[in-house]
């Protein structure tokens, strides 16, 4: 499961210890979906990790995945509505505050989106961001 999606604007924190337990919010739709899929997948993963990696037009995409290992040593880990999460410590600047929701739209498309309030631009497509 690797979803790229689209963001929003704020500033990011300068040390870890402002960051807040849970970084990233899953909205309950968000994460029935999450665990839908863990299910559907056997229940052999330990959790999702929440990432943003470099590419798109702007800079930055978001990536979701579900990962069998866990936690690495440096990770900020979490649970949000029941899901444990991973972060990378870089990955953690840019997504403190962000709400990912899942949505469908009329014509049968359906994905996560996110909500970023530390996003300063983002693509005409929707699906990278600049911070």
């Amino acid at each position: 499961m690797d979803i790229t999606a689209a963001p929003q604007t704020a500033s990011v924190p300068s040390t870890s210890s402002e960051l807040p337990t849970n970084l990233v919010k899953l909205t309950p739709k968000a994460a029935s979906m999450v665990k839908e899929t863990m299910k559907a997948e056997g229940d052999k993963f330990a959790g999702l990790r929440i990432a943003v990696v470099g590419g798109g037009c702007s800079g930055f995409q978001y990536s979701l995945d579900l990962d069998e290992k866990g936690a690495n040593a440096d990770d900020l880990s979490f649970v949000e509505e029941g899901i444990t999460c991973f972060v990378d410590p870089m990955s953690s600047m840019y997504l403190m505050g962000v709400e990912v929701d899942y949505v469908e739209g009329q014509f049968g498309q359906s994905g996560f989106a996110f909500k970023n309030p530390n996003a300063k631009h983002t693509c005409g497509c929707g699906s990278s961001f600049s911070a």
